[in-house]
Order: structure tokens, then C-alpha cells, then sequence
């Protein structure tokens, strides 16, 4: 499973034919782009800034209308050590090779002027332009996701691509859930969850 340093005291993140890149720019440009996942826990309505971060929402629709999200989840989530109610859920395919496209070019935040606020939906990766299918929602206020000049180690930070509208009691409930204390490996371990909330269906709103 693609895995990558987070920044300071951040934990790992877990990475993962087509409309054509063309067809999906046609229909991105300039403004919002409102998605539906309908999971087993209830549906979280994103809105995904287009004009800010094209390259990665074109991404993410690329998953969407392909309908390659569908039955995926969300497996993992992630505690802030001494802040329990700051972390992440993430979700995605977990790196399945029949569905994982080809990875999208890093957007870093210093070029998109997004942050990673409370509710923000960012992709996972390894290095940057790793990233695929994978992505992770913020719980609580985290610029440690944001890209740093000053930082150690990796300072590129995360792609920040849209941000929760409706359904933050879902993800509240989905980090709330049990994790196992033996799955996941390296930093990630103990962070999987016992039961994967199951992504039924990820559709743009109509």
C-alpha cells in the first residue's frame, strides 16, 4: 500500500480506460464541482474547487465518472497524538491495480491557496506525483498538511482539492469507529479499521 511522510507530528498517509483528461477539463473549468459519496454510514456531499486545483479534481472525476469508486471505502483512520479530536479518515482503492489510473502531477498548496481547514478532502500519496486514487478528510484544522518551505523533510505538503458541505457527522462517525491493533504496517499500524465503511456510490450532484 503506497505510503508517505507526513510533516511534523502528522502520521502516514496511504496512497492509490478513460475519460479523456480533454472532456474532463471541459467540464471543470472555472468553479465548483459538487460530489456525492453515498456510503454504508450516510452520504458526505463534497465541493471541489475546479478553478483553484484543476489537475486534481480532474483526478478525482476521472474515479467518479468511471464509476471506479463505487463499492472502494474508507479504511483507515488517523489520531493526532494528545489531540483526539484532530485527524483523518481516509479513503480510496487501496492501490487495486485494475482500477488505479495513471498518477496526477502534485498541486501544492502554495500554488493553489487551498489549506487543509477542517473538512478539506486531500490526496494521499508517496512522493509527490504519486498520487492516485487515495485520498483523506481532515478532521479539525491541520496547516501541517499545507505545503512548508521552512519545513524538514518533505515540504511539498498534500493536494488540498475540495472541502466538505454536508456530512461531517458521517466522517465524525467514520473516525469514531474501531481500529485494529495488529492491522496496517509501519506508522500506519493500528490505524486500519476493524470494519471499512464501504463508499457505495461517489456521483456528481444533479
Amino acid at each position: 500500500m503506497p505510503m508517505v511522510q507526513l510533516l511534523n507530528r502528522r502520521a502516514i498517509l496511504a496512497g492509490g480506460m478513460a475519460m479523456s483528461w480533454g472532456a474532463a477539463s471541459a467540464q471543470t473549468d472555472g468553479g465548483l464541482v459538487r460530489i456525492v459519496l453515498k456510503t454504508s454510514k450516510g452520504a458526505i456531499t463534497f465541493d471541489l474547487n475546479a478553478a483553484k486545483a484543476p489537475l486534481t479534481v480532474r483526478n478525482f472525476l476521472r474515479y467518479v465518472d468511471m464509476k471506479l469508486l463505487d463499492k472502494s471505502s474508507f479504511y483507515r483512520v488517523s489520531h493526532v497524538p494528545n489531540q483526539p479530536d484532530h485527524g483523518l479518515v481516509e479513503g480510496g482503492l487501496r492501490g487495486e491495480r485494475a482500477k488505479v489510473l495513471k498518477p496526477v502531477a502534485h498541486e501544492s498548496t502554495l500554488k493553489t491557496g487551498l489549506t487543509h481547514k477542517d473538512g478539506t478532502i486531500s490526496m494521499a500519496r508517496r512522493a509527490p506525483g504519486t498520487a492516485t486514487a487515495d485520498f483523506f478528510i481532515v478532521v479539525g484544522d491541520q496547516p501541517g498538511f499545507d505545503a512548508d518551505p521552512a519545513a524538514e523533510g518533505d515540504k511539498n505538503g498534500f493536494a488540498a482539492f475540495g472541502q466538505v458541505v454536508e456530512g461531517m457527522d458521517v466522517v465524525h462517525a467514520i473516525f469514531g469507529l474501531p481500529v485494529s491493533a495488529t492491522a496496517g504496517v509501519g506508522a500506519m499500524r493500528g490505524e486500519m479499521l476493524k470494519t471499512p465503511v464501504t463508499i457505495l456510490t461517489a456521483r456528481r450532484a444533479t
